[in-house]
């Protein structure tokens, strides 16, 4: 089944085209075939912590690119299509001008989803995809442009989810204002982090966990740079397994470096130039903070290139298979 999904975040808008099928696998996730998988870094949610408003400036860039997006569901010929929006979209006072601005071009209303909800179908799009076998409880941690959600699961689908509202554009208007940042400036965002897993720990056991996974562009990004890639390689990144010193350290790297310095990177995307600083932060102290909680029991985390993106493609594709 051809099936259209697109994920509107705080900082991009992102396609997958796919074809999902049965996997030949009794007790396996359904088969992603990859069509199309796109994105636009349109920053839909600058200045929405602040003001609580999305900018008309940022609404007209997300408008040109569903545009385009449009134009590719109708060359592949895919009839389901769905559209989420998350933070940005939840937070902001002026939703209802996103919303029909987007119908009217896809022709499909966003659902701007719940925090629990975002963090069940990064769960079910990176757990498909992780091919290390794995018996015990996954904690998969979506680190986006508003909001992070921490969703802990295991071969019976989710425990326990929380989203909360830490994210690399958000924390970046809040605390980096130079860059590199001070050390002030890092301190202060790194305690945002810590109340945010203080917060997150309401809902989610995290000490239960047995094995760490990372996904979305923070993550991946702090991953190639860990890895020492020149240029971003998807295949290399997606699985890859390291120490969460190695992360830490390329985390630090990062957040060092001028713009200048971080645009000259084979690896880094040149949307994500001005944020990764904040996202690398968040993606390293919560990786140091699961292995606190769990006492060092995991010591290493997993990248993920799959995520909500292919969590809402497989949505698509079971509930038209429902009678």
């Amino acid at each position: 089944m051809r099936v259209g999904a697109i994920d509107c975040g705080t900082n991009s808008i992102r396609l997958l085209i796919a074809d999902v099928e049965k996997n030949p696998s009794e007790g396996t996730h359904p088969k992603v075939t990859d069509i199309v998988r796109q994105m636009r870094v349109v920053r839909l949610g600058a200045g929405v912590d602040a003001t609580g408003w999305l900018a008309q400036a940022s609404l007209d860039r997300t408008f040109a690119a569903a545009e385009e997006y449009a134009a590719l569901i109708k060359k592949h010929k895919v009839k389901h299509v769905r559209m989420v929006a998350t933070s940005a979209t939840r937070d902001a006072g002026n939703r209802d001008a996103f919303v029909e601005g987007i119908t009217d071009r896809l022709g499909v209303a966003p659902e701007v989803i719940s925090g629990s909800e975002e963090a069940e179908l990064s769960f079910y799009g990176a757990a498909a995809t992780i091919k290390a076998a794995h018996s015990g409880r996954d904690l998969i941690v979506d680190v986006g442009g508003g909001s992070t959600e921490f969703v802990l699961g295991d071969e019976n689908g989710v425990i326990a989810s929380r989203s909360v509202n830490i994210g690399c554009v958000r924390l970046t208007e809040r605390h980096l204002s130079s860059n590199p940042p001070t050390e002030g400036q890092i301190r202060r965002l790194l305690d945002d982090v810590d109340v945010a897993v203080t917060t997150a720990l309401d809902s989610v056991p995290i000490g239960t966990a047995t094995r760490l996974v990372g996904v979305a562009g923070s993550v991946t990004t702090v991953t190639a740079q860990a890895l020492g890639l020149k240029e971003y390689d998807p295949d290399r990144i997606h699985g890859s397994e390291l120490s969460i010193e190695a992360v830490s350290e390329a985390a630090r790297i990062l957040t060092n470096m001028s713009r200048q310095e971080r645009s000259e990177l084979g690896i880094m995307h040149e949307g994500r130039v001005d944020v990764i600083g904040a996202g690398a932060q968040i993606w390293a102290r919560i990786a140091e903070r699961t292995s606190e909680l769990t006492d060092g029991r995991i010591a290493t985390c997993i990248a993920s290139e799959h995520d909500i993106l292919d969590g809402i493609a497989l949505s698509v594709a079971a509930a038209r298979k429902k009678p």
